[in-house]
């Protein structure tokens, strides 16, 4: 199957917008298509949901043009800058209809379609708000919060601090999947739509996609009033420049490290979320304040949270054993954090996370998988402790283990039979899900899948019909092309066929 041209440099992002990205965590691009193309889309658009109802996953097929507009070289080049060339269009998409007169919507994070899935800091998922209309604020566009792609909680009150993401007719905003968002109130006599796509990165990040200069994370300015999270979006940065989890942060003078250790104490939070950030650039050198940052992976302000678990991983290997202890403490917050800093520890926290998937407990093994979701490349050597856990009676971690086999790509390979025995019986349709995804990201290593995939075409769940397409298209033998068009010819419709015309 003919791969994917390559793009130029030129449609790239450039460091200034992929720092914009990981900081903010959306980015606008404008097509090239004229006007009167994006009217079609609308006018199509608005004749058909005033028959059907809203298309939902359909839209695509029932206006094709939608393709072109995410085969223009300006959006591409973003996906792409983000998500690495092999991105793929995720099959739930939906146009988002806001009335005339609406009262807008309440912020909120999209869920997976119901499914409690990893919610990764790096952008491994990214998804597109697509404008066919001209979007003033009037007609209520979507509304973001700067920056809360790394918040599971909200930490503004009344809307404050969102950006209305508008702009003309043909206006894309990319934004990270975990970024709160909002439809904003429509004060016009129109209906808005916004045709909500989503994407996913199926290769781990070898070096640089985007169209870089300077390949060293930019300490830049910041709004005074956004909170700092250098070490969250260092670790990022270099985690899309194609360094390994484990890669040590460069250790600074610890001159300090008793004031930012004092200033986690402080009744302000930004002050503590401030020295937490601080501490994180100190690396290895941070090391004595591993106990106080341990204690700040439950403070009540969610970006001192953040900033200790980066800054723990920043730390790294000295951080590991009690991290590994935190993962069994009762607070479910503290838990999570914990594992979000042994994944950014990385290769140095693998032995200790595989023994941890042995726990007896529940809840350290969830949490140990967690982690493993988020840890990559430097997982490998723990290939067999992973397939090992594949039957665990705990579900959650059945749907975790699948996406640290996805993360590993074709490395993963010794795990194909255990994904293949999770695609075909396990009872659970998110790891099914999460097992056919993870064959298209280990892609032609996984080639003794085909049959298995073969048999997910027919799948109770709609995404893991959807995934196992995706994994027969990127395994790429003549047995999965001919169990592709098997199913497209048995699945194949006609988009134009209605009441009016059934012919």
């Amino acid at each position: 199957m003919q791969a994917k041209p390559l793009m130029s440099e030129s449609h790239k992002l450039t460091d200034a917008q992929l720092r914009e990205f990981i900081v903010n965590g959306h980015l606008t691009v404008q097509t090239d298509l004229p006007r009167s193309f994006h009217e079609t889309i609308y006018r199509k658009t608005q004749e058909l949901t005033e028959k059907e109802g809203n298309l939902g996953n359909n839209i695509l097929p029932r206006v094709p043009e939608l393709q072109a507009v995410f085969e223009d070289p300006a959006v591409r080049g973003a996906f792409t800058s983000i998500l690495g060339e092999n991105y793929a269009m995720h099959s739930h998409r939906h146009p988002h209809r806001n009335n005339p007169h609406s009262d807008g919507q309440g912020f909120h994070k999209d869920s997976y379609w119901g499914y409690q899935k990893v919610r990764h800091h790096r952008p491994r998922w990214a998804m597109a708000f697509y404008y066919p209309q001209d979007s003033p604020l009037e007609i209520g566009p979507s509304a973001v919060l700067p920056g809360t792609q790394y918040y599971d909680t909200r930490i503004t009150k009344d809307n404050g601090g969102e950006l209305a993401v508008s702009g003309e007719a043909g206006t894309i905003t990319v934004i990270h999947f975990d970024l709160w968002h909002r439809a904003m109130a429509n004060l016009t006599d129109k209906v808005r739509y916004m045709m909500k796509f989503q994407f996913i990165r199926m290769d781990a990040p070898q070096a640089p996609e985007w169209n870089v200069t300077d390949p060293e994370w930019k300490l830049e300015d910041i709004h005074p009033a956004t909170p700092a999270h250098q070490g969250t979006w260092r670790h990022v940065w270099n985690w899309m420049a194609g360094e390994s989890n484990g890669h040590s942060a460069k250790s600074v003078s610890n001159g300090n490290l008793t004031k930012h250790i004092t200033m986690l104490n402080d009744a302000d939070g930004s002050v503590r979320s401030d020295a937490a950030d601080d501490l994180g650039m100190l690396g290895e050198s941070g090391a004595e304040a591993i106990p106080h940052l341990i204690e700040a992976l439950h403070d009540v302000y969610e970006p001192v949270r953040l900033n200790a678990a980066y800054a723990l991983g920043a730390i790294g290997e000295p951080a590991v054993s009690p991290l590994i202890e935190t993962l069994g403490v009762e607070d479910q917050i503290m838990r999570r954090m914990a594992a979000y800093a042994l994944a950014a520890v990385g290769a140095p926290a693998v032995p200790a996370l595989s023994e941890a998937l042995e726990h007896t407990e529940d809840v350290v093994r969830i949490e140990a998988a967690y982690a493993f979701a988020q840890i990559g490349d430097a997982a490998e050597s723990a290939i067999s402790a992973l397939t090992e856990r594949t039957k665990d009676h705990t579900v959650e971690v059945r749907r975790y283990l699948p996406e640290a086999f996805g993360g590993l790509g074709a490395m993963a390979a010794p795990a194909v039979p255990v994904l293949c025995d999770i695609l075909a019986s396990d009872g659970d349709g998110q790891a099914r899900f999460e097992a056919a995804l993870a064959l298209a990201q280990i892609g032609p290593a996984a080639c003794d899948a085909v049959p298995v995939l073969a048999n997910a075409l027919n799948d109770e769940n709609r995404y893991v019909r959807d995934n196992a397409v995706l994994a027969l298209k990127r395994i790429d033998t003549p047995e999965a092309e001919s169990a592709l068009f098997d199913y497209l010819l048995m699945a194949r419709w006609c988009p134009i066929t209605n009441r009016e015309s059934t012919h």
